[in-house]
């Protein structure tokens, strides 16, 4: 599958105002962005798409004919679900219900009208980039099933070397989800070396504890599927928005899903379980004590408090005995108290030193 450049990327604009139309080329086309497929008709939606086949959609709400929602179940239907095609809307709308239905009916992100140039932008790239990291993840899967086809006699040797090769790409697609809300990108290896250290610390063995140390970056890998709208959103979120959020951890472990390699599905484990909690409070399942795999709720722990330690679009950076604090508070709640308990020894030690490098 060609991963496009930037000038050959082809956006289908759909908008009942032509105006609006010529408002987004005159946006883009400074950008480099020169391959343009527009319509006024909705019901010209599919057939443009099926014809053109673009890397993005612009698409309005309120159009005759069709309702920008209607289209987007026209293109839930259509687009295949393993294909990352992104839908930006662009409306007039901007009620929490259209933005819910939007989100939850297929958009990747939201824009309400009148439309700031240099967010239409910078929304644009960032869609993009996530369309062309999906594109070079499916190009390196479908590559390594051919080099497994093509090298059958080197099979075991063959098999070590892709599945690392898979690796790489997918610890990869999740430093590029963290930059997304941290700009140091460094988040998820400071969660790696942390929730090794509380496996090491519960006797857990070297071979294990190292699976974990490499599994547990990939834990908010399903970020990458996360609109900017809530992702970056610099207040609380609304009930809506969170029931977004929390899906994170479901499309994390869809893209880790499928292998039988100890590293991918303790990672798949990791990013599906460190939002449980303890005491059967947490997402997606509500799972409780013992039920949640060891590796999430040792990822759990390191996430909150790293999380809380550093500044974030919605926050600022705890102080280290704050954040310590509330991993104490919460013990038997939303920790395990076991490895609440290992973690507060971690820091007494002193063991907490965050990497230098990535």
């Amino acid at each position: 599958m060609h991963v496009p450049s930037w000038r050959d990327v082809r956006i289908l604009v759909i908008d009942d105002e032509e105006m609006n139309i010529e408002m987004l080329r005159r946006v883009l086309e400074p950008e480099g962005y020169s391959r343009f497929v527009t319509t006024t008709d909705p019901r010209q939606a599919l057939a443009l798409y099926r014809e053109h086949h673009p890397d993005l959609i612009l698409l309005d709400l309120k159009m005759p004919y069709l309702e920008g929602h209607e289209v987007l179940a026209l293109f839930r239907e259509e687009i295949p679900p393993d294909t990352y095609l992104p839908i930006l809307v662009l409306t007039s709308d901007g009620s929490s219900e259209a933005k819910r239905r939007a989100l939850s009916g297929g958009a990747r992100d939201f824009l309400t009208k009148p439309l700031s140039p240099i967010e239409v932008r910078l929304r644009i790239r960032n869609l993009l980039e996530t369309r062309f990291l999906h594109l070079a993840m499916q190009n390196q899967n479908q590559w390594l099933e051919e080099r497994v086809r093509e090298r059958t006699a080197e099979l075991t040797r063959r098999t070590v070397e892709l599945e690392e090769a898979r690796v790489e790409i997918l610890q990869r697609l999740a430093r590029a989800a963290e930059f997304r809300d941290d700009e140091t990108g460094l988040h998820t290896q400071r969660v790696g070396r942390t929730a090794a250290l509380l496996a090491e610390g519960l006797g857990i063995a070297p071979s294990e504890v190292e699976v974990i140390r490499r599994a547990a970056p990939l834990h908010d890998i399903g970020k990458i599927g996360i609109p900017d709208a809530v992702l970056l959103k610099g207040g609380r979120l609304s009930v809506d928005e969170f029931e977004v959020m929390k899906t994170h951890t479901l499309i994390g472990a869809d893209i880790l899903s499928g292998s039988s390699v100890p590293l991918l599905a303790t990672g798949r484990e990791i990013a599906l379980t460190h939002h449980e909690h303890w005491d059967g409070t947490g997402y997606p399942t509500g799972l409780a004590g013992d039920a949640i795999p060891l590796s999430g709720r040792a990822v759990a722990v390191a996430d909150v408090f790293d999380a809380l330690t550093h500044p974030r679009p919605y926050k600022a950076a705890w102080p280290a005995e704050a954040a310590l604090e509330e991993i104490r508070r919460e013990a038997g709640r939303q920790f395990d108290p076991e490895i609440a308990h290992a973690f507060a020894a971690l820091h007494r030690e002193g063991r907490m030193a965050e990497p230098v490098t990535v």
